[in-house]
């Protein structure tokens, strides 16, 4: 996953405005009193949160898988002149040297995470490397989303680089969301062609809470429809939730 589709993945997500994910992170931390330095940035992709929060003033770590979505990351961070730390890991195993002041899970990577012992270990992980008193803070694809909105619909975009194809198949009994994208991509006057497939589990707000709360040292604090402290709807798209590592 991500091999190929690293390199044209921020042309893709133009239309994402990481201001505001950012600041909706920032008004998380002034809303519960937290005032982290060092933060992580658990399946960090091309950098673009780390490298928008970075030039805020907090120092980074990056966690992805993919190798080429680091590289990407560096080369952004380099261009910008920043010193980011950018780790090949995998989010449910990974280790660090030392404890954070918050960290970040972010672009519904949660649900990428499709097997419920993996997730837990990446509760675990995050509980263990938070100083006391830190957020964790990741949002989710909603059910309805994935079922209703991408689920069994095909996308696609026609432009001058790029042209994707994307049709999704959501699959009730097992509750994942395949991805089967087909890319082309212009090169020297040709265009080459990639195909991606991607999963996503589809997890319900219920499920995500009893097992959070099975987590020794993890409280959960909110879950708030997309960029805001509100209850999330029956139609919400994304949700977000915040947890803190008990003091």
């Amino acid at each position: 996953m991500y091999n190929n589709f690293a390199y044209v993945y921020d042309k893709l997500m133009y239309d994402v405005d990481y201001k505001k994910w950012s600041d909706y992170i920032e008004s998380i931390f002034k809303k519960y009193s937290c005032k982290p330095s060092l933060m992580l940035d658990l399946g960090c992709g091309t950098g673009s949160v780390c490298i928008n929060l970075a030039e805020k003033g907090y120092e980074m770590i990056g966690v992805d898988l993919s190798c080429e979505m680091l590289s990407c990351a560096s080369e952004k961070s380099k261009e910008k002149g920043l010193d980011i730390l950018y780790l090949n890991q995998d989010i449910t195993e990974f280790e660090l040297y030392g404890t954070v002041d918050a960290a970040l899970c972010l672009m519904d990577t949660i649900n990428y995470i499709t097997d419920k012992r993996k997730l837990k270990n990446f509760f675990k992980l995050a509980a263990n490397y938070l100083n006391p008193g830190g957020l964790l803070i990741f949002d989710i694809n909603s059910e309805f989303k994935l079922e209703n909105t991408l689920g069994n619909n095909v996308l696609y975009e026609v432009g001058k680089d790029i042209t994707y194809i994307w049709a999704n198949n959501y699959n009730r009994s097992k509750r994942i969301c395949e991805f089967d994208l087909t890319f082309f991509v212009e090169n020297q006057g040709k265009y080459d062609r990639f195909d991606e497939l991607h999963y996503e589990r589809a997890y319900s707000i219920a499920e995500l809470k009893t097992l959070i709360s099975s987590i020794k040292g993890m409280e959960l604090l909110g879950i708030y429809d997309q960029f805001s402290f509100r209850k999330p709807e029956t139609e919400s798209e994304r949700i977000f939730f915040v947890c803190r590592k008990s003091q």
